[in-house]
């Protein structure tokens, strides 16, 4: 199996950036969606960039944004990778000229090929919980919606912490893992112990894989 990337979402502050790449995250989630007890400024976020060593992606989540705000923010903040959380189409997600990853909220019904398909320029497909708002809101969903071949590499999170993510892994078998308010010790606040736990259960999960 090939090794899972993780990225930690949600960061607020440099502190807890470099205690998540000290301990082996592979990108780190800056959230701009105002209605989000996580939600940074442009300033806040240069902060955490300015801590971000090379070869760790940037990664800036928004949802249902205009052009200018998502551009606004590119200038402002090295982010490397765009995420698109709402119903943004593919024609929107694209005309950044920027590497991006596009949100399914996942339900019974939803055809996660289909809409796979209809995001062909994205790098990837994050797989979320379906609550009220955006955002899994700490909930997981049922892993079996998942179809065993999707078109995109699949991006795992909703609900995952460091109890479930070696059974997520193994059962997934997912090229990432997403999580947020799975390592904090309050709303925005990363817990370096829960961040260090839930890592070690990405490897845990990947050394119990079949393939």
């Amino acid at each position: 199996m090939q090794r899972i990337r993780i990225k930690i979402c949600g960061i607020t502050r440099p502190e807890d950036a470099r205690a998540a790449v000290d301990l082996g995250a592979d990108a780190i989630g800056l959230v701009f969606y105002a209605p989000s007890p996580r939600c940074v400024s442009v300033e806040q976020a240069w902060e955490i960039a300015r801590v971000v060593p090379p070869f760790v992606t940037l990664v800036g989540l928004f949802v249902n944004e205009s052009k200018l705000t998502v551009r606004r923010v590119m200038e402002a903040v090295p982010v490397q990778l765009l995420q698109f959380h709402g119903e943004e189409e593919e024609s929107f997600c694209r005309s950044f000229h920027a590497p991006y990853i596009k949100a399914a909220r996942v339900r019974t019904g939803l055809d996660l090929v289909k809409y796979a398909e209809a995001y062909p320029t994205a790098q990837g497909l994050l797989l979320d919980a379906f609550v009220e708002g955006y955002g899994g809101g700490g909930k997981s969903f049922d892993w079996s919606l998942i179809p065993p071949h999707l078109p995109l590499p699949v991006i795992l999170s909703g609900g995952l912490d460091p109890g479930n993510v070696a059974e997520a892994v193994r059962t997934v078998q997912p090229w990432a893992v997403d999580v947020s308010s799975g390592v904090e010790s309050a709303k925005g606040i990363k817990d370096a112990g829960k961040m260090a736990a839930f890592i070690s259960g990405v490897r845990d999960g990947e050394a119990g894989s079949t393939l």
